[in-house]
C-alpha cells in the first residue's frame, strides 16, 4: 500500500517518489538543451595563412555551401592583408569564378599538405554569364585562398611554396 499525503483542503498529493522522478526528468531535460546549445560548433571564423617570405593574410574560412557559392560577391572590397580562404570537404579538381565581384582577386589553389599547386593572378569580376571558371589546378587541391589581386606579385608567391595555417583565437 501506498502512503499519500491528505492536505487541510481534503486533496491528496501524489507520492514523493513521483514528484522527484518528474523533477530529475526536468532537470535532465534543462541540461542537456543547455549541452547541446553551447556546445555547438562554431563558425572556423579566421585563419592566419603565413608564407614563406613572412608575410601573412587574415583569411575568412568559406566552408558552408553558400560561402562556397558566393565567394566574396557582392563585396565592395577586400581589406589590404585580408583574404578568403575556401575549405573543401575533399581533395579535388577545384573550379571557382568572380561571378558578381567587385574587385580583381588573385587565387591560390592549395594541397592538402598545404603547398601551392596553382596560381591565377587578377582574376577579373564576372558582370555576364556564362562566368568563367578559374581552374582546376594541375593536381587535387583541398583549399583555394583568394586575396586582392597583386597580392601574389607583392608577396613574391609561388607554385610550390609550403604554406602555414593558424587558427586566429
Amino acid at each position: 500500500m501506498t502512503s499519500h499525503r491528505t492536505h487541510s483542503t481534503g486533496k491528496v498529493s501524489p507520492p514523493r517518489s513521483k514528484k522527484r522522478l518528474l523533477f530529475l526528468a526536468l532537470m535532465s531535460l534543462l541540461l542537456i538543451s543547455g549541452a547541446l546549445l553551447f556546445n555547438t560548433p562554431t563558425d572556423p571564423g579566421v585563419m592566419l595563412v603565413r608564407f614563406p617570405g613572412g608575410t601573412v593574410l587574415e583569411a575568412e574560412v568559406a566552408e558552408t555551401p553558400e560561402k562556397l557559392l558566393f565567394g566574396l560577391a557582392f563585396r565592395d572590397e577586400l581589406p589590404d592583408g585580408h583574404g578568403l580562404l575556401f575549405l573543401f570537404e575533399q581533395s579535388g579538381l577545384h573550379r571557382v569564378w568572380t561571378k558578381e565581384y567587385r574587385f580583381n582577386v588573385d587565387m591560390m589553389w592549395i594541397n592538402e599538405s598545404k603547398h601551392i599547386v596553382h596560381i591565377v593572378e587578377t582574376a577579373v569580376p564576372c558582370e555576364i554569364d556564362p562566368c568563367e571558371r578559374h581552374g582546376p589546378p594541375p593536381e587535387r587541391a583541398r583549399y583555394v585562398l583568394m586575396a586582392n589581386g597583386g597580392f601574389v606579385d607583392r608577396a613574391a608567391v609561388s607554385v610550390g611554396q609550403e604554406l602555414v595555417f593558424a587558427l586566429r583565437m
